[in-house]
């Protein structure tokens, strides 16, 4: 029986779509501060990292504990508890005046983060079932959609304005997403009610996770080969399995590996991590391109608010291609939505590698490249949806989400290392050759390929004859989710 209230849906999709954008604005929200960081807080460049660095791991951490908290307690309570952190950790940084209060701040924001994955989940109870694929595609898409216009508009606040108005923009954002959580979404039953929180479960991922995510990040800087990079990776690895052990002895685990490693489920988290990868190379490559000095001979001497201009395109077409999605997923199915979005990925990266001479070509790059990140973006949580049961729809798409933002790490490090190590000198300083470049969109564009090989393996959804065991097959249309 479908019980979903349909009078008030448009409006929780575009409050959704909103709360996701800006909790992802607030991950880009320090970039034109990075230089500046050190002087402002009176500390080293080491420690400024920090204030990236912390709400990468607050935020890989959280996304999962709030979903499977979102399945126990209510996804609506859990919407406005990731709003407080938002705006509390936005106050502390905008009032800091070192380094300290400002990572405390800043992995406030990153608790904000489960928001995305929670407002996907929610979708499979209140929106009727013709608007479920491109309300899906649209929500889902918000990171990205967040990640690409963040830049400009804090380039222009920080160019503009006193940094600090940065944050106070952000904290009055956070406290209008969370009226409009309150006003604007229902309270609908929590599907895993009874249910108890495995606190073992969430200490064990917790700490695995630190270790992966430190050791990814701060690989390059503290060395590959050096004793802490190496104990970290180890860590996790000894970690993540003693984790994965006890959450398959547990009753109620925060993540059921037993659902997570159904073959449909399995291997579109497996694509997720190449779709992020592939996804993050683009827009790290793209405003170094823009921005360096046109004295390399491929460097375009843009401003970061110019660069920040040119890069925005792309967020705008997020946005419009993320409904289109939808409608291929309901004619074609998620499945064929995914592959066509990798590819298209892939062929943007093609495309970039032809045109990284001009800011014109750049922006069409990006454009590309984005709009394939809306198709494949929209496809993966429909994927997971159509797989999961009801009472694991959170704490599924917030492991989904998990493992696009490994990917994301995994894709920073990799293209930084490429980066790093293919350098020119020119006017005495060292600039990452054109070749480095070069090097890194093709990296893009083979895991994109990748992502496409391993997304065409996801088998079609198997129905089981027990509607008791039905495994969320109100997800996604029947037609599309049959077909993907």
């Amino acid at each position: 029986m479908d019980a979903r209230p349909t009078a008030r849906s448009g409006g929780v999709v575009a409050t959704l779509a909103f709360a996701g954008t800006v909790a992802a604005i607030m991950q880009t929200l320090v970039t034109p501060l990075i230089a500046e960081l050190p002087k402002l807080l009176d500390t080293t460049s080491s420690n400024a990292a920090w204030v990236i660095t912390v709400t990468l791991l607050v935020s890989a951490v959280c996304v999962p504990v709030s979903g499977r908290l979102g399945d126990l307690l209510g996804k609506r309570r859990m919407l406005l508890a990731c709003a407080v952190p938002l705006v509390v950790g936005s106050v502390v940084c905008a009032l800091a005046s070192s380094v300290v209060p400002m990572i405390v701040g800043r992995g406030l924001q990153g608790m904000g983060m489960g928001m995305v994955p929670l407002g996907i989940a929610l979708l499979r109870d209140v929106v009727p079932k013709e608007k479920m694929s491109s309300s899906i595609a649209l929500v889902s898409a918000s990171l990205g959609i967040g990640g690409a216009l963040g830049l400009p508009i804090a380039s222009a606040v920080a160019q503009y304005a006193n940094w600090r108005v940065l944050f106070w923009g952000s904290a009055v954002l956070a406290l209008i997403i969370f009226a409009l959580i309150w006003f604007l979404v229902p309270d609908v039953p929590a599907g895993a009610k009874g249910q108890r929180f495995d606190v073992p479960g969430a200490l064990g991922l917790a700490v695995g996770l630190v270790c992966l995510l430190l050791a990814v990040s701060k690989g390059a800087e503290w060395g590959w080969a050096s004793t802490t990079t190496i104990g970290l990776f180890a860590g996790s690895v000894v970690v993540l399995l003693g984790w994965g052990y006890w959450e398959l002895r547990t009753k109620d685990p925060l993540v059921d590996l037993r659902t997570t490693a159904r073959p449909r489920v399995l291997i579109t988290n497996i694509a997720s991590l190449f779709v992020g990868f592939g996804m993050y190379a683009g827009m790290l490559i793209a405003p170094q391109l823009l921005q360096f000095p046109e004295a390399t001979g491929y460097g375009l001497g843009q401003s970061m608010l110019a660069a920040g201009l040119w890069m925005a395109p792309g967020g705008l077409m997020m946005m419009i291609i993320s409904p289109l999605g939808g409608k291929l997923t309901d004619s074609r199915g998620p499945k064929f939505t995914l592959v066509c979005g990798v590819l298209v990925i892939a062929a943007a990266y093609g495309l970039g590698i032809l045109l990284m001479g001009s800011a014109w070509g750049l922006m069409l790059f990006l454009m590309v490249s984005s709009s394939g990140v809306g198709l494949a973006y929209g496809a993966m949580p429909a994927l997971i949806m159509s797989s999961v049961p009801v009472s694991e729809t959170a704490a599924a798409n917030g492991f989904n989400t998990l493992m696009r933002s490994l990917g994301t790490s995994v894709g920073a490090a990799v293209i930084g290392a490429v980066l790093s190590q293919m350098t020119m000198e020119t006017a005495g300083y060292s600039f990452t050759s054109e070749a480095g470049f070069r090097t890194g969109l093709m990296l893009g564009c083979g895991v994109a390929l990748v992502a496409a090989v391993i997304s065409a393996c996801i088998p079609a959804l198997r129905r089981p004859a027990a509607a008791g065991e039905r495994a969320g097959e109100d997800a996604v249309p029947e037609t599309a989710a049959v077909k993907g």
